[in-house]
């Protein structure tokens, strides 16, 4: 892991670092109120440079049958996706394509984790692919593509 990549990770303005329960150390972001009030979601990047996320299934991820609602695990999957692209984003991006297949239920109080990687990297665009898991079930896999923005002057 370059210092670049680690500090683009580590210092951003809008991070916050849990403190206390079972994500204490664990990132998550608060300028995203959709993401905030659908979460609380976390990720962090390990002595490697690997990005892991995770949530906890509380009541209100749920949907009328009693398992995790998909709109739940999509929106996890994008806050995966930035997570995942976090150390070579650098600066605002926004997802520009998404795509996924849902293959088993999560319930209340399961603990869903994600791992993902980077397939490629270019210029303007970075395209990368995931896995959520409750313990060894495969609950959801995605790819999805987040493109840079530059802010224009005076935005």
């Amino acid at each position: 892991m370059n210092e670049l990549s680690q500090s683009a990770f580590n210092l951003r303005p809008d991070l916050h670092v849990e403190t206390e329960g079972e994500f204490a150390g664990w990132r998550t972001w608060s300028r995203d109120n959709f993401e905030t009030n659908s979460g609380p979601f976390y990720h962090r990047m390990d002595e490697n440079g690997r990005i892991a996320c995770a949530f906890r299934v509380g009541k209100k991820h749920l949907n009328g049958s009693g398992n995790v609602h998909g709109g739940c695990f999509m929106t996890f999957a994008d806050y995966c996706l930035f997570a995942l692209a976090g150390p070579l984003l650098q600066g605002p991006g926004v997802t520009v394509g998404f795509s996924c297949e849902f293959l088993d239920a999560a319930r209340e109080g399961e603990l869903v984790e994600c791992d993902g990687e980077v397939t490629r990297a270019g210029g303007s665009l970075i395209f990368l692919r995931g896995t959520l898991r409750a313990g060894t079930r495969m609950l959801f896999t995605f790819s999805g593509t987040i493109k840079r923005v530059k802010r224009k002057a005076g935005a």
